[in-house]
């Protein structure tokens, strides 16, 4: 049997196999993705590590230009989430989900009995800039991390997220991704109550 016709021999031989596999592989990937529809798990909640602990001790300094009210926008100061509840939210000019939950972000901030600061995530400062004054800036404070530096040492995943700290500095509650008004109603606001509770 000349060469020629023994490749051809074992061709036919595996061709079952990988007329099959693409199918094989889909059937797979369907049954992961239906059981996790099926488990009912919110993937925009995500556990941290940080949960429960300090939040971390990383100051970033201000995004140049940013002005709130004919002031400079100071930059993030762990220092001053002691004694108060704030809302920490990792946003980027370029993040588009971001764009979606700015209104809410707004409303959220006409809220005083927290405080809405900013981690502006692997931005250039004019954009950032643009950003808020297009779209109204809804922090107090407003870090730029200009590396992503210290988004690694939050723990995030993507843009947006957001944590929740107490008035101890302890972080008590994470969102990944876009708020709608029903996570906000259903799980941050709730969290934040539970914040707001005197020890």
């Amino acid at each position: 049997m000349s060469g020629e016709m023994q490749a051809e021999v074992t061709r036919r031989k595996r061709s079952p196999f990988f007329v099959f596999l693409p199918l094989i592989l889909f059937g797979v990937l369907a049954a992961i993705f239906a059981l996790q529809l099926a488990s009912g798990r919110d993937e925009s909640v995500i556990p941290s590590a940080l949960i429960g602990k300090q939040a971390p001790a990383v100051a970033l300094p201000a995004v140049m230009g940013l002005m709130k009210d004919g002031q400079a926008v100071p930059g993030l100061d762990p220092a001053k989430f002691k004694g108060q509840v704030t809302l920490v939210n990792i946003f980027g000019s370029w993040c588009v989900p971001c764009r979606v939950e700015h209104p809410l972000l707004m409303k959220l901030a006409q809220d005083k009995r927290f405080v809405l600061a900013g981690l502006n995530y692997k931005d250039k400062p004019e954009n950032a800039v643009s950003f808020l004054g297009d779209l109204g800036n809804p922090y107090s404070a407003v870090g730029a991390d200009l590396n992503g530096r210290a988004a690694i040492e939050w723990g995030v995943y993507g843009v947006p997220e957001t944590f929740l700290i107490g008035r101890d500095g302890i972080i008590a509650y994470k969102h990944v991704g876009p708020f709608s008004e029903e996570t906000i109603r259903t799980d941050l606001m709730p969290a934040i109550e539970a914040a707001l509770k005197p020890n």
